[in-house]
């Protein structure tokens, strides 16, 4: 359970360093590309076996690997994209809903139990992440550019999904830093190779500020992962479970952190989303 809690807090960080970039004036994709070099050096430093390049080549998650580090910089990219032009309410709801996905392949691949408090445990989840997340004046957004929202919902769901497949069928107890690492490394160089064409393109500056906000970004994102492949790896926890609860648990905390931090306003719908939060993880983790 330790390990859950770990990466609900570093995944709660990230949305909160996000919104710190747009406050600050930080490139999203900067910030992203330095992220991910971030991660991936500090996953080879805290890796405690010999590097051996021909392994990590020849390991049978790689092409896991490369796949995930396509979707790691195309659904962060996205998730940016959905908040700045849906709102930020679209973006939470639509990452966050996303949890069916990963609980759904969880139940049908590995047999997990499934049983009416379960079921109403998540559907109560659902309604809280939406509830949580939905502001007023952003409702007439939702139908406005409605591919990227969908974008975000079918890329997070992938990326949890896929995690579980490859942590569950490929990945070795002591294989999670060098795998996250590797990750990381496809996702930087993807980024990268953005960044090269758009200086190609047009004068490009990478100020300072957007190399120091990407690497506490990036460190904390190679923890969000980590742990979140730490708590999968844990008998006594189904991933159908661990996934409702995290997803849940990181939008009640971010609402709650964004009213102390940011000063956001919180109506009645979010407050009883908050409420119903709690209630669904109490009787998903009892289930």
């Amino acid at each position: 359970m330790i390990y859950l809690l770990l990466s609900i807090a570093a995944s709660t960080c990230i949305f909160i360093i996000f919104k710190l970039f747009n406050k600050y004036g930080i490139d999203t994709l900067q910030g992203i590309v330095v992220n991910y070099l971030t991660a991936c050096l500090f996953g080879l430093w805290i890796y405690d076996e010999p590097i051996v390049v021909n392994d990590i080549v020849n390991a049978p998650w790689i092409y896991g690997a490369i796949g995930l580090g396509f979707l790691f910089i195309g659904v962060f990219t996205v998730m940016a994209l959905t908040a700045q032009r849906n709102g930020l309410s679209v973006a939470s709801v639509a990452s966050k809903m996303s949890v069916i996905i990963p609980v759904i392949f969880g139940l049908y691949m590995y047999n997990e139990g499934i049983g009416f408090q379960k079921i109403m445990g998540i559907v109560l989840a659902l309604v809280a992440v939406y509830l949580a997340s939905i502001k007023p004046k952003n409702s007439g957004n939702i139908t406005k550019g409605l591919w990227l929202p969908i974008l975000l919902f079918f890329g997070t769901g992938t990326i949890d999904t896929s995690i579980k497949y490859i942590e569950t069928a490929y990945l070795p107890e002591n294989g999670i830093p060098i795998f996250s690492a590797t990750v990381f490394a496809f996702a930087f160089t993807i980024g990268l190779t953005l960044l090269i064409v758009k200086a190609i393109k047009r004068s490009y500056k990478f100020p300072i500020k957007a190399i120091i906000g990407g690497a506490i970004l990036g460190i904390i994102n190679y923890f969000s992962i980590y742990y979140l492949l730490k708590a999968l790896n844990h008998d006594n926890l189904e991933s159908s479970t661990l996934f409702t609860i995290n997803n849940v648990a990181i939008v009640m905390v971010s609402t709650l952190l964004g009213v102390i931090l940011f000063k956001e306003k919180i109506s009645k719908k979010n407050w009883i989303g908050i409420a119903i939060a709690i209630i669904s993880i109490v009787i998903v983790t009892l289930a």
